[in-house]
């Protein structure tokens, strides 16, 4: 069993990942500012409280715990954000992993399971997205992303860094007793903000843009259970552990809903009516995302077993039907 530094984990996938581990028998140690992450989500195992730019933060928490492998979470995430504050999100994301690879070197860690994301393909024409589908991400957040793939290519040449990397695709539900879930200041994911509507918390959820190429006009994503997210960082850092060699591998299901369907298939799960409306597009959002996970299977025998999308919106449902965080 294996003491595992969580960078982000007390945020959505992170606390779940958390999870996972301490279920197998590991150790998490979240490590966390708690700028988007939640103080009563860290309940799984130690709490290191820092920033990700901070190196002296870092190499107190390994000369702590002396952790064999590192989970990296931490990054900011909102694609709107990213095209409006690029320079923000090239610090943080890049220059606070940079800054933790380097305390990884420094203190002889040479696994690390990282947290990248379907933005790096951009657009696609592609039914299903490949790892070795083009990468043209169309905002600064997926190129920071991207980058960090690169920085983390070089230090495995350099210095023997083993790791894998999951694109996730998009990410939803919560625990199924509802103890963990998403929540985010701002919210700004699907899932939440139309059972936001459906509870009255706010007036109509909002479609941005109904002129994509797509059947119905709405943006395209493959949906995936955080769950089932959380048991493929577990899966990766097993590889790792047994010596295996560094991955990229997509994380999702091969199934593509628009933004229209998860509307209505909330408005059936739930119950509720859940009003919507069309806005402007947000700037860059591509039109379709849709996963090709047949590497994941073949690498480390990882299946989507809890992401069919009514299950996904009923524990998100639960979820959001409680205090939250904010109690």
């Amino acid at each position: 069993m294996a003491t595992v530094l969580v960078t982000g984990g007390a945020g959505y996938v992170g606390s779940h990942a958390c999870r996972a581990l301490a279920e197998a028998g590991h150790v998490p140690v979240c490590f966390d500012d708690f700028r988007t992450g939640w103080r009563a989500a860290v309940r799984f195992g130690p709490l290191v409280e820092g920033r990700l730019l901070d190196r002296a933060a870092l190499d107190a928490a390994f000369a702590a715990h002396r952790p064999e492998a590192v989970m990296h979470f931490a990054a900011l995430s909102l694609v709107a954000e990213s095209v409006a504050e690029p320079g923000r999100y090239w610090r943080e994301n890049v220059g606070g992993t940079l800054t933790l690879l380097e305390a990884m070197r420094d203190a002889g860690v040479g696994r690390l399971v990282f947290s990248s994301t379907a933005a790096v393909y951009g657009d696609s024409d592609l039914a299903l997205i490949p790892e070795h589908a083009p990468q043209r991400p169309t905002n600064p957040y997926g190129a920071t992303k991207l980058a960090v793939e690169r920085m983390l290519a070089d230090f495995g040449a350099a210095h023997g860094l083993r790791a894998v990397v999951f694109r996730y695709f998009n990410v939803a539900g919560a625990a199924a007793e509802a103890t963990i879930g998403e929540q985010h200041r701002p919210e700004t994911h699907l899932i939440p903000l139309v059972l936001e509507a459906a509870l009255g918390r706010r007036e109509a959820i909002v479609q941005h843009g109904d002129d994509y190429p797509t059947p119905d006009g709405a943006c395209v994503r493959d949906y995936i259970h955080v769950g089932d997210l959380a048991e493929a960082h577990l899966l990766g850092l097993e590889r790792l552990l047994r010596g295996g060699e560094s991955l990229t591998a997509n994380l999702g299901v091969g199934r593509g809903y628009s933004v229209r369907e998860v509307i209505e298939r909330a408005r059936a799960v739930t119950g509720r009516p859940i009003p919507a409306r069309i806005g402007p597009r947000r700037p860059g959002d591509p039109a379709r995302l849709v996963c090709d996970p047949a590497l994941a299977l073949a690498e480390l025998g990882w299946r989507a077993r809890r992401s069919d999308l009514d299950r996904m919106i009923a524990d998100a449902w639960t979820w959001a039907q409680g205090a939250g965080y904010d109690a």
